[in-house]
């Protein structure tokens, strides 16, 4: 088992992209944080887990609450003894063109994706230095760390933001054997993408097949969506790889969407 006895927090973990990384890490033997917003669905996610022969916990987080963020790392170390590996997967989504976003609109996207990331990093990493075995830090970003779409101004400015946290973590991690990493994920039919179809529809004038096939699948090879076993995949590859060599990098994972 590639994580067997390292332990890994995953936020946003209670549903969708960050659920499935959960369950993979567990059928690779970590011992698995379930950090959510959401209590019950986090215990879910662990019972889940524990149900399948593995082990889990879930524990209430607001990635935005830096008071809420350290307890809950408190109590994974408490629990397991240390923390290893981080996913930085929380997340929502807001689509306005930009003069229509309110500036509480886009303070909350921002708090979410990259006020979460810093945060879950400051508290992780001095337990990660502390105890001497190195560590995976992986950011969720998206296609949108390298490309802009139209109605999506907060969205694309904090993943492209990761990408810089993740490049000084790296830099600043490495003396420590922890690594940085983003996993940049094409389009995923998850609820929060469900969502988004109906809305780009009403905002562009379109129908929603239009929405699926000429904006979110149309840079594609093949027209496919990438699915939340491939990020989850690509997410262990980086939890996993045992040496600084592969640090301070985006792996896009998208269907050929975006190439570089």
């Amino acid at each position: 088992m590639k994580l067997q006895g390292k332990t890994a927090i995953v936020t946003g973990a209670a549903s969708g992209i960050g659920r499935s990384i959960a369950l993979a890490f567990a059928r690779e033997g970590a011992n698995v944080a379930i950090a959510d917003l959401n209590q019950g669905a986090a215990n879910d996610a662990a019972a889940q887990i524990a149900r399948d022969g593995g082990k889990a916990m879930g524990v209430a987080m607001d990635v935005t609450d830096e008071a809420a963020v350290d307890a809950g790392v408190a109590a994974v170390v408490k629990a397991y003894g240390g923390v290893d590996v981080l996913v930085s997967n929380a997340g929502i989504q807001i689509v306005h063109p930009l003069e229509e976003f309110t500036y509480a609109e886009w303070k909350k996207m921002i708090a979410i994706h990259l006020d979460g990331a810093f945060l879950t990093t400051k508290a992780c990493l001095p337990h990660m230095y502390k105890a001497g075995r190195g560590g995976s830090i992986i950011y969720m970003g998206s296609v949108h760390s390298k490309e802009a779409s139209l109605l999506k101004a907060p969205y694309v400015a904090a993943k492209h933001g990761l990408i810089g946290l993740a490049k000084v973590v790296a830099k600043e991690g490495g003396k420590h054997g922890v690594r940085a990493n983003v996993v940049c994920p094409g389009f995923v039919r998850t609820p929060l993408v469900e969502k988004q179809i109906p809305e780009q529809a009403r905002t562009l004038g379109i129908s929603e097949a239009d929405v699926i096939s000429k904006v979110m699948l149309k840079d594609t090879v093949d027209g496919e969506f990438t699915t939340v076993d491939d990020v989850a995949q690509a997410t262990v590859f980086f939890a996993a790889f045992p040496t600084n060599a592969l640090t301070g990098q985006s792996l896009i994972v998208s269907h050929g969407w975006s190439m570089e």
